[in-house]
């Protein structure tokens, strides 16, 4: 078991910043996406993650923000909990800052659920990634909120990832554009739609 400040690495596997390795805070209920699947994820991203604007939820590593910068989004916000992995989320976008004067990447530390209730995006997300700590079960009352709060447009893409054999159930006005599973873990690409008018 790792020791609560000790640290781990993830590498960028695509585009700008390719094999780039960063640090991560070793904590409870963190779980970076893992090679395999941030490749697949990415290459079903790939005609439009570039100028996108980007959310991570539970951005922990920072490995799917991070991926999203280096394949060209334009915006990212990457909100966590842990004043550690935000340390470290921040050291990380210092680092790159320099390589990417046209993009804006922020990290926003804080309660996500309490984030989205306060909603008020200066503009919906392109793009949101939703891969909370398992243990913690944040998928559904997430989804409920960004629909509520403003946070997509009918066309943003969200992308959720969770245990096989506990699938939240989501929003009906969610169209599943992608599905697999790897071992236990199940991760999904939705495509957001009109709100029913009920």
């Amino acid at each position: 078991m790792a020791k609560a400040n000790s640290t781990q690495q993830l590498r960028i596997i695509g585009g700008q910043w390719r094999g780039r390795k960063f640090n991560f805070a070793s904590a409870d209920g963190l779980r970076p996406t893992g090679d395999r699947i941030r490749e697949t994820l990415f290459n079903w991203l790939s005609a439009d993650i570039h100028g996108a604007r980007c959310l991570d939820l539970f951005s922990g590593s920072g490995a799917l923000a991070l991926e999203a910068l280096s394949r060209g989004a334009s915006a990212v916000e990457l909100w966590e909990h842990n004043s550690t992995a935000c340390a470290l989320l921040k050291k990380h976008l210092q680092s790159m800052a320099e390589q990417m004067p046209q993009q804006q990447a922020r990290v926003v530390q804080g309660d996500t659920l309490q984030n989205l209730k306060a909603g008020n995006p200066s503009k919906p997300f392109d793009i949101v990634f939703m891969d909370p700590p398992f243990a913690a079960g944040f998928w559904e009352s997430s989804a409920e909120l960004l629909e509520q709060h403003g946070w997509l447009h009918p066309d943003s893409l969200i992308y959720v990832e969770s245990p096989r054999d506990n699938l939240p159930k989501l929003p009906n006005n969610w169209r599943n554009w992608r599905c697999k599973n790897s071992g236990q873990v199940c991760y999904q690409l939705f495509i957001a739609g009109e709100l029913p008018n009920n």
